[in-house]
């Protein structure tokens, strides 16, 4: 068992999203809904599925191919710079699903999403801690400080935000990497260590819930030595491990 939750909702769950959901495409908007749904294909993360009624015309176009899901039979489409899938029934029907980057950006309401659309079922919360946590990588100490914010994320192991006085950048290497959270925003840095690459990464500008960790160092606990207080914490195993 994990030491932190678990996203709890099984695949092929829906609910209805109570927020505008908009995207844009070479400079427009192309879709603008009130009635997008969540579903889930997978537990951590649900995705919108759009009324087609609500979409621009001219931005789907049929290859006249068709896709089995778990959910149901999809009419496959060409969208901006990738595919959309359009269900004539099931628990989807009438509406698209669109892979992410097809188009350019997602916003709800006026805040614009990275990756995938949030889950209203999880939690990111940033909370300041006095515990002392030391991070260490091959017996060298690259962070250590008792003034952390830890970030809280329903399904991944809590991440320990350093101030950046409490690393020691001289062992580490900037990378030209650049990821994005929907909960968090798009990193401002990563760096790597030695033979370790992209292991750490900041947010300058960081979502407004997520401010206490602006211009803070985390670390992947998958591939570093953790101390908390003295103790040796365990290696987590998640999609980050490898």
């Amino acid at each position: 068992m994990n030491a932190y939750p678990e996203t709890l909702v099984p695949p092929g769950s829906t609910a209805p999203v109570p927020r505008r959901i908009r995207a844009t495409l070479d400079g427009r908007v192309v879709l603008d809904t009130m009635d997008a749904i969540y579903l889930w294909e997978w537990p951590p993360y649900p995705q919108y599925y759009i009324p087609v009624a609500d979409v621009a015309d001219g931005v789907l176009t049929d290859t006249g191919e068709t896709k089995t899901f778990d959910h149901g039979v999809a009419r496959v489409h060409t969208a901006g710079s990738g595919k959309a899938w359009v269900y004539d029934d099931g628990i989807a029907k009438d509406r698209v699903r669109f892979q992410w980057d097809a188009l350019d950006s997602w916003f709800e309401e006026d805040e614009e999403v990275f990756v995938h659309p949030r889950n209203p079922y999880a939690r990111c919360d940033a909370i300041k801690s006095t515990r002392h946590v030391q991070v260490a990588v091959d017996g060298v100490v690259l962070a250590e400080s008792a003034s952390t914010v830890i970030v809280f994320e329903t399904g991944l192991p809590p991440r320990y935000y350093f101030p950046r006085t409490a690393v020691k950048l001289e062992h580490l290497t900037p990378s030209s990497t650049v990821t994005a959270c929907p909960y968090k925003g798009r990193t401002s840095a990563w760096w790597s260590v030695g033979e370790h690459a992209d292991l750490a990464w900041s947010y300058d500008f960081p979502t407004a819930p997520l401010l206490p960790i602006a211009s803070h160092i985390a670390f992947f606990d998958e591939k570093v030595d953790t101390t908390v207080d003295g103790v040796p914490q365990a290696r987590p195993i998640t999609p980050f491990s490898d």
